[in-house]
């Protein structure tokens, strides 16, 4: 069973990518927005708060960005996003978007693996 919160260690890097992500909207650059939201889904995936706050943010990036396919393939990443993080089953690396399944397994960049260890 996994823990609900990230890890005091990663909170500086997944609130980084959360603050690129917020930059990138006052930019009107909805793309680079939503590549920071992958990296902070790749980072807190694991812990069911911060892996349900990506999900949230991203459910709000396909209203704003008006993506049924991602508003609609959110809502259930947000349930089982949890859940699956409860008892630590999620796809590592996967970037948490509807434009993936969320079942699948995804190669890691480096600079986040080494967060990771």
């Amino acid at each position: 069973m996994q823990t609900l919160f990230l890890p005091s260690r990663l909170h500086p890097y997944f609130h980084q990518e959360l603050l690129a992500a917020r930059a990138a909207y006052a930019r009107r650059d909805a793309a680079d927005a939503f590549h920071h939201l992958e990296r902070a889904h790749v980072l807190g995936q694991r812990w069911a708060v911060s892996h349900t706050h990506v999900h949230l943010l991203m459910l709000a990036h396909g209203l704003r960005t008006l993506n049924p396919r991602e508003i609609l393939g959110q809502l259930p990443r947000i349930v089982f996003g949890f859940l699956g993080s409860m008892v630590g089953q999620v796809p590592t690396g996967n970037t948490g978007g509807a434009n993936v399944k969320a079942e699948q397994p995804m190669p890691i960049p480096e600079d986040l693996q080494q967060l990771l260890r």
